[in-house]
This record gives structure tokens, sequence and C-alpha cells, in this order.
């Protein structure tokens, strides 16, 4: 077989696993978007208070929190495609008992389960990609989960809205929202049966000694010379390497990478995108939009969302991450800027909102919206990725869920020229945080990232090199 070819069959065998590990990316967009849609004929059939409305969406992401934790130590322990089955276990669980119960409470139970699985897969679908991916398509095919993501979220809305048109309001009260969450169960079957067929991590089973297994997969990745290559490059890695919790902690390097992580994975959060995903019909009520233009308005913003998490995969193999970071953050601080002086002026611009609303999104889209699980997938070292992907993961989730539960009082109480200003300069952040500390990982081998990192704490200097060149 030529290079040419070995590469072309290398690309597909890589991209259908990856496409594979994403589609736990389109139940994540799924599971999350879809109470948007149930949630008001939740609160007619339980007759919900709105503390309880509050719960019935933040109790998802308190699941997420617990499983993002756990992922590490389960996927190090039994292995990252165990895991994922499992994850997609929780998930059809999840959706046919969140579909069934006749008490708030059991559906409560049945949703954070649901959010075990989701916490599971954020963590493990980027993480498993990274592992498998050759280093020049890796951003890419990691990427692929966010796009996953957003496209899930994109679908929910219109499989809500066709629900919720398939009967009167007493059926939708009664039914409808069972439906909306049920449906999730087809998506979590296909992942199951799906996972079945594909590899385990070559990372994985040269950290549990599965030396002949490992080469297998990588061979059909690389071929076989460089299969070799970096058989031998990941067994040095795991030398002398327990891959503890409390290594993490006390090695400055370690130390440095999971700061870069976990702090890029709050900031994804702390600029504001959910806050805007979640409540974007009530801000465009703010300014004067009118209910169904408000809607409107809002799908237009999940289309863009989707449109620029393509473009950022397009990209971030050629750009690379840290230019997309800084290009993003920049671009969603200006236009939370202009957004803050709009709520501040005597009489809102709709239309000049709508538009910042949507350069922001579609920054995000670009940069931190996919980029973040890229990077938080390749900086750490094979012998504790497992653990500190899922510490960066769970950080992640606890920021969601402050956001999610803050924006509201917020608004209620700084107002929401203020908020946004908030949101800026915390994008403001970081820009220069991105600029000072974070790594560019594009075209660089995993094991070389964690030499890299040893070598130079700020990481500054990292550049491309192909296995050829660096032996």
């Amino acid at each position: 077989m030529s290079n040419i070819q070995q590469q072309d069959a290398s690309l597909k065998f890589v991209t259908l696993i990856s496409i594979v590990a994403a589609i736990g990316g389109l139940l994540f967009g799924f599971d999350t978007a879809v109470v948007s849609g149930a949630i008001g004929f939740m609160g007619d059939r339980f007759s919900l208070t709105d503390f309880q409305v509050g719960w019935a969406v933040s109790s998802l992401i308190v699941g997420c929190v617990v499983g993002a934790a756990f992922a590490g130590v389960l996927s190090d322990k039994f292995g990252r495609k165990r895991v994922l089955i499992g994850a997609a276990l929780l998930f059809i669980v999840s959706c046919i008992g969140s579909a069934l119960p006749d008490s708030f409470n059991t559906y409560i139970l049945f949703r954070i389960i649901g959010g075990l699985g989701i916490g599971l897969t954020s963590t493990l679908c980027p993480l498993y990609n990274a592992e498998i991916a050759p280093a020049r398509y890796r951003g890419r095919l990691v990427a692929l989960n966010q796009l996953a993501t957003v496209t899930g979220i994109f679908l929910v809305y219109f499989v809500n809205l066709w629900i919720s048109n398939s009967g009167e309001h007493a059926w939708q009260v009664e039914y409808a929202w069972r439906w909306m969450f049920g449906v999730g169960a087809i998506p979590g079957i296909i992942f199951l049966i799906a996972l079945l067929f594909v590899p385990e991590s070559p990372r994985w089973l040269m950290k549990q000694g599965h030396r002949e297994q490992a080469f297998t997969i990588l061979n059909r990745i690389h071929g076989s010379e460089l299969a070799k290559l970096e058989v031998d490059d990941i067994e040095q890695s795991f030398k002398q390497k327990k891959g503890s919790f409390r290594e993490l902690f006390q090695s400055p390097t370690l130390k440095a990478a999971l700061i870069v992580g976990v702090v890029l994975a709050v900031m994804q959060q702390f600029t504001g995108i959910n806050a805007v995903m979640y409540y974007a019909p009530e801000i465009f009520k703010q300014a004067g939009a009118g209910t169904n233009a408000a809607l409107v308005q809002t799908i237009l913003i999940g289309f863009i969302n989707f449109v620029f998490t393509i473009v950022a995969i397009w990209l971030i193999d050629k750009v690379g991450r840290k230019q997309l970071l800084m290009v993003g953050s920049a671009g969603m601080a200006i236009s939370l800027i202009v957004i803050s002086f709009a709520f501040n002026a005597a009489e809102t611009n709709s239309t000049l909102l709508l538009v910042f609303l949507l350069i922001y999104v579609a920054s995000f889209a670009v940069s931190l919206g996919p980029v973040v699980w890229v990077i938080m997938s390749e900086i750490f070292p094979n012998h504790v990725r497992g653990i500190a992907t899922a510490i960066g993961s769970m950080s992640l989730w606890i920021a969601d869920y402050i956001v999610s539960q803050s924006f509201p009082s917020l608004l209620a109480s700084i107002g929401s020229s203020a908020t946004f200003a908030a949101f800026a300069v915390l994008s403001l952040f970081t820009f220069f945080f991105t600029w000072k500390k974070v790594p560019e990982t594009k075209d660089v081998p995993l094991e070389q990232i964690e030499t890299l990192w040893q070598d130079n704490l700020s990481a500054r200097t990292l550049q491309p090199v192909e296995y050829e060149q660096a032996r």
C-alpha cells in the first residue's frame, strides 16, 4: 500500500471512530436542551413553583458535575470504551425514566441519572478522540464532539416544536413532554450499538500493558513504521509514573497544565454563553421584542452557533488553537461591550442587540466552544490525562451551574448592562490569559506536548514536530 493510500485509509478509519464517539456529544446537546420545550408543560402537569422549575433544569447539571468528577478514575480503571458504554446505558435509562414519571421527584431522579451520562461523555468523548487521532487531524476530530453537541441542541428545537404541535393543550400537558424526553432514547441506543464496534484507546491499552493490542490499532492509524515509534514513545511516557491525584497537584509542570485546563474550562462558561443560550428569549423580550419574535431570534442564534462550529472545525488544524482562542475571545469582548451599551441606552435598539449577540455567539462557536475541549484533551501527560481532564470538565460544569443559577438574579439586581459588561471583562481576561499561558498544540504529538511542558513551564514555545523529525 502506498503512503497516500495508507493516509487515506487511516483518516477514514479514525474519522469513523471519532464520529461514533461524537454521537455522545449529540446526546449531550439533545439532553441539555430538551427541557426548554418540556418545562412549560411539566409546570402545568405537576403545578411547579418557580424554585421547582429551576430545579427541573439545573438537576441535570448536578448529575453532570458528579459524572465528570468520576470520569477520570473510572476510565483509567475500566477503559474509555467501557465507561462510554456505561454512559450510553445511563442516557437510555434517563430518557425512558424521564418520560414515564407520575411524580416530580421521580423525574428529578432520572434527570440526575442522565446528567451522570453527560458528565462522563463530555469528559471522555474528546479525550478518546484525542488519544485515537493523528496529530495533524486531532483538532478537527476532537472538535467533532462540539459540532455534534450544537447539532443536538439545534435538532431538539425542531423535535420539540413538532411534538408540541401534535395535539391540543390537554394532550401537551399530559403527554407531549414525555415524548420529548423519550425520543432521546433513540440516539442513545444508536450510540450504544456503535460503541460495540470501535476499539479501545491505544494509550489506555498501553497503560494496562497490552502492547500488541495497542500496536494493532495504531498500525491502522499510522502504518507500521510510525506505529512502532509511537508505541515506544507512549511506553516511555508511562515509565516510573503512577498518575496519582496527589502527583497532579505536587508536580510544578502538571500543576501548570492543570491551571491552564481549569481556567479555560471555567472561562468558557463565565464569559456568558449559556446565559445567552438558556435565557435568549428573555433577553430579547427585555429589548422590546414580542414573544414570537424572541423565539425566532433564539433559533437564529442556534443556527449561527451551528454554522460557526463547522467553521471552527475547518480552521482549528490550519490556524491553530491559540489563535482561534485569542480572536474569538476578543470578538466576544467587543460584542459584549456593545451589548452592554445597548442595554444602557434610553431606548434599547433590538436590531443592534440581535446583530451583536449573533457576533458574540459566532465568536464563541469558533473559539471557546470547541477549542477548550480540544486543549483539555491534549495538554495533559498520558499517565494523568484521565484524572486531569475530569477535573477540567467538572470545573466547567460547576461554572455552568453558577452562571445558569445566578444570571436571572444578576439581571434583577445589577441590570442587563452591568451583567454583560462583567461578561466582557471576563472575555478580556480570557484573551490575555490565552496570550500569556496557553500553548499552541497544533500538529504536536501528545507525547511531545508532555515533554515540552516539562521543559518549559510557560509552554509558549511548542513547535510542531513529526515523528520522523523528532527521531
